[in-house]
């Protein structure tokens, strides 16, 4: 008798942990989710987000992996599908914010930051450009002092941007040669390439600004290159601004050979104005000083070097 308690009891406490390991963690819903909606596989990515709210709830990592389901239904371009995921992102989110800070934690200002982004990015693919950049300023009202207020400027940017004057840039803190003012480089065309010590792209894109420069800096054009503190450095490991500062000139000599006469501003200022929460983001400049291009993530040669040959 004493052998069936002690092997009931043995039999629960294996039920109970094969079902605790059966559970996924916030990280892995959001990678499962992730890898099954690119590969167009919808059923099984919601499959795998319901299991996880059944053991888990409403959670900010729940709302995460729900926001790439908004995304992944706008890149196929259902946008009825995109709107209802999103806007029930943010109705949830904004419930958790009334009893906590956006960023208490990293999942709950990607979620709601991804929300607002699929609901402006639907609009203007309906060609309601002016309801989305309404909402995107109403949201920088309320979030401009949060970690999502570079996104929402971005897609901000995206809409009105081009054609405006560029916003001048810090650049108290910066790497290589001093920096000019924007203001004063008017009469040249100027090429921003807004990076991170971090970014495999940006690295992609070393190459390309290398032979842009070589072709125009003869013809005027100006590069600079910001980038920004993240709290880390190399293998991720914290690292305070004066330990950074250093690891991002060994990273800025390290894959972006032939650009040392480059300056190099560090600041968030400059990448929340510019809405550079992808990197890289690229900022073409016309010689009147205004926005010619605006790119937000890798950009080609051949794309790149046609907008600056516009410019010139």
């Amino acid at each position: 008798m004493r052998n069936m308690v002690y092997l009931s009891k043995r039999w629960l406490l294996v039920s109970v942990v094969a079902g605790l390991l059966s559970c996924p963690v916030a990280a892995d819903i959001i990678e499962d989710v992730r890898i099954a909606l690119g590969e167009n596989n919808f059923a099984v990515g919601l499959s795998q987000l319901e299991n996880y709210r059944a053991g888990h709830g409403t959670d900010p990592a729940y709302l995460e992996a729900a926001s790439w389901v908004a995304r992944a239904y706008l890149s196929e371009n259902q946008l009825e599908q995109a709107d209802r995921w999103a806007k029930q992102v943010e109705t949830a989110a904004h419930q958790m914010l009334e009893h906590r800070e956006l960023d208490a934690e990293p999942h709950l200002p990607i979620a709601l930051g991804a929300a607002l982004e699929v609901e402006s990015q639907s609009l203007m693919l309906r060609g309601q450009s002016s309801q989305a950049a309404a909402l995107l300023r109403h949201n920088l009202v309320i979030y401009g002092g949060t970690s999502i207020r570079a996104r929402l400027q971005k897609n901000l940017n995206l809409i009105t941007f081009e054609g405006q004057v560029a916003p001048p840039l810090a650049t108290t803190k910066y790497l290589g040669i001093r920096p000019l003012p924007l203001n004063q480089l008017k009469g040249f065309p100027v090429l921003l390439f807004f990076w991170a010590h971090w970014c495999v792209d940006c690295k992609q894109e070393a190459p390309i600004l290398r032979q842009l420069n070589a072709e125009f800096s003869g013809r005027g054009l100006k590069l600079e290159a910001p980038t920004q503190y993240y709290g880390y450095a190399a293998y991720g490991r914290e690292a305070t601004p004066e330990a950074e500062f250093s690891y991002i000139g060994h990273v800025w000599q390290q894959y972006y050979p032939g650009l040392e006469d480059i300056p190099v501003p560090v600041s968030k200022q400059n990448f929340d104005k510019y809405g550079a929460s992808t990197t890289p983001t690229l900022v073409l400049i016309d010689r009147q000083g205004r926005v010619a291009l605006y790119h937000p993530g890798f950009i080609s040669y051949n794309l790149l070097r046609a907008a600056i040959e516009k410019a010139m």
